[in-house]
């Protein structure tokens, strides 16, 4: 696989979608390479078909491709996995119960992937049931620590937290990620970012000591007659980034 110039050395990558091909390059260059470009594994019908189209992004943007879900979608676990050991990208979207597949399928730890726990009600709780039978089993929730452990224990990089709608757990966001500091973990905060309060966020990422922050900004920053992400407003979240990193 092909690392991008600025993943590693950089404290903060930004995580976009791509409507098409030509938008994945323009959100490329718009964020001077400080970005993974997201491409769902549930807009194609098969894997062979995902491979396929996905390795084409990939040319076009040094392997800084992220493969998703689709909204967290657990029925989805299984199509990335597969998906990610042909193709090998920068960045593999998962939930919980499918890190260890998708690691194994790999076959080599420089890929990031991450494992979807979700807000509970109390911080320093998590819930760690996201996969495609333990969603619909009661509720999994384990400290914030544990499900840290458990992730690194199936090669996991880092926690997505979702859906977070933003602001709204603000309290308990801030314990996962003074929990992602205290255990040298990655923090990827995803659902309901916008221009808006993406600032405040990242800030209090930066501020407990999170060693890399991956923020997911998706719709909105997408022009819903297009289906693209606007690359201006990709712009406007590098310039913020700057600013809070230096």
């Amino acid at each position: 696989m092909k690392l991008t110039p600025n993943f590693y050395r950089d404290r903060v990558c930004l995580n976009v979608l791509a409507g098409s091909k030509s938008n994945a390059s323009d959100v490329y260059a718009a964020a001077e390479g400080h970005v993974l470009v997201g491409v769902l594994s549930k807009n194609y019908p098969d894997v062979p078909a995902a491979v396929a189209d996905m390795r084409e992004y990939a040319k076009l943007i040094d392997n800084a491709l992220s493969v998703g879900l689709g909204a967290g979608d657990p029925n989805q676990s299984a199509m990335v996995s597969q998906i990610s050991a042909e193709v090998q990208p920068q960045h593999v979207n998962q939930v919980f119960t499918g890190v260890g597949a998708s690691r194994a399928l790999l076959g080599q730890n420089e890929t990031v992937v991450n494992g979807l726990v979700s807000p509970t009600g109390t911080p320093g709780m998590v819930k760690i049931s996201t996969g495609p039978l333990s969603s619909q089993a009661p509720d999994g929730i384990v400290p914030v620590d544990t499900a840290i452990a458990l992730l690194k224990d199936m090669g996991c990089s880092s926690i997505k937290y979702f859906p977070m709608g933003g602001l709204k757990h603000i309290d308990e966001y801030k314990a996962v990620a003074e929990a992602c500091a205290r255990n040298d973990f990655w923090l990827e905060p995803t659902g309901g970012i916008d221009l808006e309060n993406y600032s405040e966020i990242l800030k209090i990422a930066l501020d407990a000591g999170v060693k890399k922050v991956i923020p997911h900004i998706y719709s909105s920053i997408i022009d819903k007659a297009s289906g693209n992400t606007r690359p201006e407003d990709v712009r406007t979240l590098l310039e913020m980034t700057k600013k809070l990193v230096g």
